[in-house]
């Protein structure tokens, strides 16, 4: 199973509201749980197969990975990405009923809040580092976003 497939599991089962899911395939067993609506916790147990399979599965995720990120950085070259710096839930607003703190378009400046990640059940303010104009937003509201996974496109002139 791919890091896209599985990435897209965890945010198919986050959206559901659905507590548990288990999916066990030949090679791998995973098990996707959440805690009261807040971020799914997963749990791979892999089976023991043999070693060559194993290669297989674990070189054929990683070339798919600078793929992306080549992609993105050739042709967005002159814009900065934001990137977040936790693992956890991506929230655009400060509660249901506020307007998102940015929107495409925005001119922003240092120390701006762009969004809030909720991890853990904390609440923490992402706040920009650089000035510019928003020019994309990477991410869903509401979605599980990784460390290091880019927010936000700004085009600092």
């Amino acid at each position: 199973m791919k890091l896209k497939e599985i990435q897209n599991l965890i945010k198919f089962v986050a959206k559901s509201g659905a507590s548990e899911v288990k999916l066990e395939m030949e090679d791998v067993k995973i098990t996707i749980k959440t805690n009261d609506g807040s971020s799914p916790i997963v749990v791979q147990d892999p089976v023991v197969i043999p070693q060559q399979p194993v290669i297989q599965q674990i070189s054929q995720p990683e070339p798919d990975i600078p793929v992306v990120v080549s992609d993105n950085s050739v042709e967005d070259s002159n814009l900065i990405t934001i990137k977040s710096p936790i693992i956890g839930t991506f929230y655009r607003k400060p509660s249901p009923d506020k307007p998102s703190f940015v929107e495409v378009g925005d001119t922003i400046s240092e120390g701006t809040v762009l969004c809030v990640i909720e991890a853990m059940k904390l609440f923490n303010d992402i706040e920009s580092e650089v000035s510019g104009k928003i020019v994309k937003i990477l991410v869903d509201d509401t979605s599980p976003v990784e460390f290091d996974q880019p927010l936000f496109l700004v085009d600092p002139s």
